[in-house]
């Protein structure tokens, strides 16, 4: 369904084109993993991300039905606010071979040259689009109902002569929802309004048998949901670092199943992406990334070498399983050295050891003369610095550090250093030039265990601060 005021469609593919990029991998992050074949184990446990299942079925399963985003604007004029509803319809892919006189029955597998064909859940993705004046949400709210029907399509399998050896059977079940919006203006010494969008999945399908899996939910839930909100004149307030003054208001806002963030180009907050995921304020696809690769949790680097080193057998299966995991396949076999040099990472930006911001010539620090791998390049008479300087004390094995991790968002378990005493036992240092603390936390009964196993924590020196003496 698609409500759009005239004049105005330009504008919110504007607005939405840099978001986009990563509401994609949002949408598809999970579709299908490495080593991206369907017999794979974690293949079989799909769609974690964003998933509204029919509200018969969730309260029995600690699953969702709807969730709720909750933001702050500042909009200025007759503002207009442009949203777009995201998901994928999980669809059943069954596998059957032709047999005489035109019939066919269900295998699980159908081997072609190129591809072995096995059953699958596929996601077609479904998009509900809106383009709405804010004052006609102001103190009411508007429902927008929305449906996608069942549905069967039949593709039939040619072999590499053109005959028809099997075909490919999808079906897809009825999912039915609605978008609830409503906006709010708020007292305080700026004109800010609360705008409230809830995505509900109201499918009144239920479970015949009390025990009904999750696959038989799955067709008709709307997988890895997700919101883009655009408005044409103002902007949005960051829910994570906003403005002083708006920190109360902010605190009142009440995300449930999600989580909005600024999106589009830094600098701009004209947009707004509101995702199953936690990012954060204006996040961006690394510009070295050559494709999807559908798994976040890995290194486009580390997931390209590995596919490439699949087997012609496993690569079969995984053209067969679905195309986008045929994508990457093709993607990983045709990867030219350059590019596949370009993953290996980049920085993007630098810190010394006081914290400040450096920005160093390249080429002197990227481009040295000998490489770090080089014998030659080694000085083995040159000593390596037992220490360091911190906060103007000399720091080094034996020393005293206070642990104050974060600077670099590091692991959630450093929030449980946070503020801990912990004792040198190393300084170390990196073939790029950093410097790392080797240390064991006061208290730690295991650091005896850990000293004789050489397993520290480590941290930089800008994580740490001197421990104040103890009286004597």
């Amino acid at each position: 369904m698609t409500t759009t005021a005239p004049g105005l469609a330009d504008a919110q593919d504007r607005g939405f084109a840099t978001a986009r990029q990563v509401a994609d991998a949002v949408l598809f992050e999970g579709y299908v993993l490495y080593p991206y074949r369907a017999s794979a184990a974690k293949n079989r446990m799909r769609w974690q991300f964003g998933v509204l299942v029919p509200p018969a079925w969730a309260p029995a399963h600690g699953e969702h039905s709807f969730q709720q985003t909750e933001i702050l604007l500042e909009p200025r004029g007759a503002a207009t606010l442009s949203l777009e509803l995201r998901f994928l319809h999980a669809q059943r892919r069954t596998v059957q071979r032709a047999l005489s006189e035109g019939t066919f029955e269900e295998v699980a597998e159908l081997h072609l040259s190129d591809r072995v064909l096995v059953p699958w859940d596929e996601g077609t993705e479904e998009r509900v689009e809106l383009c709405l004046a804010l004052a006609d949400l102001t103190g009411s709210e508007a429902a927008f109902p929305f449906s996608r029907p069942a549905r069967e399509e039949v593709e039939p399998v040619l072999d590499s002569d053109g005959r028809t050896v099997g075909r490919l059977v999808r079906r897809t079940e009825r999912i039915d929802g609605v978008l609830r919006l409503r906006a709010a203006e708020l007292e305080g010494p700026y004109r800010v309004s609360k705008l409230t969008a809830v995505v509900e999945n109201t499918s009144s399908w239920a479970p015949a048998d009390p025990a009904a899996t999750r696959e038989e939910a799955l067709p008709r839930s709307l997988v890895a949901a997700h919101l883009l909100l655009a408005l044409s004149s103002g902007s949005f307030l960051s829910m994570t670092d906003p403005p002083e003054w708006a920190k109360g208001a902010v605190a009142t806002c009440e995300n449930r199943h999600t989580w909005p963030v600024l999106a589009g180009e830094t600098g701009r907050a004209d947009v707004v992406l509101s995702s199953p995921i936690i990012l954060e304020d204006h996040p961006a696809i690394a510009p070295e990334s050559a494709g999807a690769m559908y798994d976040a949790t890995e290194i486009d680097e580390i997931l390209a070498l590995r596919t490439a080193a699949l087997t012609d057998q496993e690569k079969r299966e995984a053209r067969g399983t679905d195309p986008r995991a045929a994508a990457v396949i093709e993607l990983a076999d045709s990867m030219p050295p350059e590019v596949l040099e370009r993953l290996h990472g980049a920085v993007r930006g630098l810190r010394d050891i006081t914290g400040e911001d450096t920005v160093p010539d390249p080429d002197a620090l990227f481009r040295p003369g000998t490489p770090w791998w080089d014998p030659a390049g080694a000085d083995a008479a040159a000593p390596v610095p037992d220490h360091v300087t911190v906060d103007g004390v000399r720091v080094g094995a034996g020393s005293r550090v206070v642990l104050r991790p974060g600077l670099r968002r590091t692991d959630a378990q450093d929030l449980f250093l946070q503020g801990r005493t912990a004792l040198v036992e190393a300084v170390l240092h990196d073939v790029d030039g950093g410097v790392h603390l080797a240390v064991t936390v006061e208290g730690d009964p295991g650091a005896d265990i850990r000293r004789e196993q050489g397993r520290f924590l480590y941290f930089q020196p800008d994580e740490v601060t001197v421990a104040p003496e103890e009286p004597a």
